[in-house]
């Protein structure tokens, strides 16, 4: 038998943002096709008309995009397997539909959902299934007839899928194993719905998946319980030989643990659940996105991989093709990863540190002149070189580091208290008259100069170094003293130190 060509698909539902474990989903689906040279596909699960959400969709491929996964083939990539859209492979799907039903294998229920919740309360844990359907109103129990007779008098239906009782199915995942699941605790899940003339996902993702061509389906842990069903569906198609490995990856937690990852655990603990910033259309609420809260895609991508993976050895920081040559679903875990969003910090200020200063300079720029300030491209560079390493995004420089833009107007009181001494502004004076005679003002040779000085007057250091951190910044944070001067230059760095003097001796 030949080797079948690697070929996986990302399948979200257009209902709303894409959620973070729905991109580590995609991510994995990725690495794996990459690694082995395989395809990827993007198909639009939009079977639930009731759910869907204008927008989202776009907003599914920009959050990708953004992320660098991508798509051999799928909606808005083109290919030969399409239409891609699940909405609009109706005539396809009723084919299958028919198939089932013509065979036995499925049924048409014409049951009320008034009907089903008056069985629910009549029944404890009422399902559809073998033990109940004989009670119900399906094919199973009407004629032919009355069968026809409901369908042509606009009776809605839907199919159910005829599952029979106590048969142990095997689903062979390749993360977790053989998992045998007993028939008799499914349900006839429903597989087509004639309100909309569209089938479930149980049924259109069988379909799809065998259409398509896929060979590995690497989706979320919430969909083994469907497992068992795929399975059958498989077999009554007859398509066991072509049917696609499964593997179901852990869920996504809490910070702490204790459940599955939400938004909610986002807005509480303060960091972003979904790629990108969502406007929802329906509420107007905004939530916010990894892309607009400053992250780095690699460093997302980065994050994102080693949450219920690892590379079998200590090593942390990956790129895309370091991931891609050490990706292995035998190596993702089979119990929830917490969601450790200190660690996702962590990495985008370990990628901030690796771009020069003026690809840093150029994204915060912008935000110098969103203040109103005038400067040069150069000068944000000479600053960001100075000030990135004590951040993690590049929107905290602005709080971190404005006095290199703005001259403070006031000091800080308990700065000025503990660091400003009763012969403070004597010494500046002094330091003033060596910072104006200092040629070249460089960092190493003034630093040098000003300290052989203090030195030799028999000044305290830490003085007066404290005060001169008071009278150039207005509080006691920033780089060296002499790092700051330069920067400044020295007709700035000694107008500063003047008006400290003035209004606080």
């Amino acid at each position: 038998m030949t080797q079948r060509k690697v070929r996986v698909r990302f399948a979200p539902s257009p209902t709303g943002a894409l959620h973070i474990g729905g991109v580590r989903t995609a991510l994995y689906n990725y690495l794996f096709a990459r690694q082995n040279g395989g395809d990827m596909i993007l198909r639009i699960e939009d079977t639930d008309s009731q759910r869907f959400v204008p927008g989202a969709e776009d907003y599914i491929i920009e959050a990708l995009t953004w992320l660098g996964i991508k798509f051999d083939e799928g909606v808005s990539f083109g290919g030969n397997y399409g239409p891609y859209r699940q909405s609009e492979r109706r005539e396809i799907y009723k084919k299958y539909v028919d198939q089932l039903l013509n065979d036995g294998h499925a049924y048409i229920a014409f049951d009320t959902p008034a009907e089903l919740e008056e069985k629910r309360k009549e029944i404890a844990n009422f399902q559809y299934d073998a033990s109940t359907r004989s009670q119900m109103r399906n094919s199973l129990t009407l004629s032919p007839e009355e069968v026809q007779s409901l369908i042509e008098s606009g009776h809605q239906y839907v199919v159910r899928a005829k599952i029979e009782p106590n048969e142990d199915i095997h689903v062979n995942d390749l993360i977790r194993g053989e998992v045998v699941i007993n028939s008799s605790i499914l349900d006839d899940k429903v597989l087509y719905k004639s309100a909309d003339q569209l089938p479930t996902y149980h049924l259109a993702n069988i379909v799809d998946d065998h259409l398509m061509e896929v060979t590995h389906v690497i989706r979320g842990e919430e969909w083994l319980p469907s497992a068992p069903l795929h399975v059958l569906l498989y077999r009554f198609f007859g398509w066991e030989d072509t049917m696609p490995s499964f593997a179901h990856l852990s869920l996504l937690l809490k910070p702490e643990g204790n459940g599955k990852l939400s938004k909610r655990d986002g807005d509480r603990l303060g960091f972003p659940v979904f790629p990108l910033e969502w406007h929802d259309p329906k509420t107007g609420d905004v939530s916010s996105g990894y892309r607009e809260s400053g992250y780095f895609p690699e460093a997302v991508v980065n994050f994102l991989a080693l949450l219920g993976w690892n590379p079998g050895n200590d090593q942390e920081v990956m790129s895309m093709d370091d991931l891609i040559r050490l990706f292995d679903l035998s190596r993702c875990s089979k119990s929830g990863a917490k969601f450790d969003y200190e660690k996702g910090r962590w990495f985008n200020h370990h990628y901030l540190l690796e771009k020069s200063n003026t690809e840093i300079a150029d994204l915060f720029l912008p935000i110098v002149e969103s203040h109103g300030i005038q400067t040069t491209h150069a000068y944000v560079e000479k600053v960001v070189g100075m000030m990135k390493g004590r951040v993690n995004f590049v929107s905290e420089l602005w709080d971190l580091c404005s006095f290199f833009f703005i001259a403070p107007t006031e000091y800080d009181e308990k700065t000025r208290k503990k660091r400003w001494k009763e012969d403070s502004a004597v010494q500046l004076g002094e330091f003033i008259e060596q910072l104006r005679a200092r040629e070249p003002f460089d960092v190493e040779g003034t630093e040098n100069e000003c300290k052989a000085w203090i030195e030799s007057k028999g000044y305290h250091l830490g003085n007066i170094m404290n005060a001169a951190r008071l009278a150039l910044v207005g509080e006691g944070k920033g780089p060296g003293i002499f790092d700051i001067t330069e920067a400044l230059g020295k007709e700035e760095s000694i107008r500063r130190i003047q008006r400290a003097i003035e209004i606080l001796k």
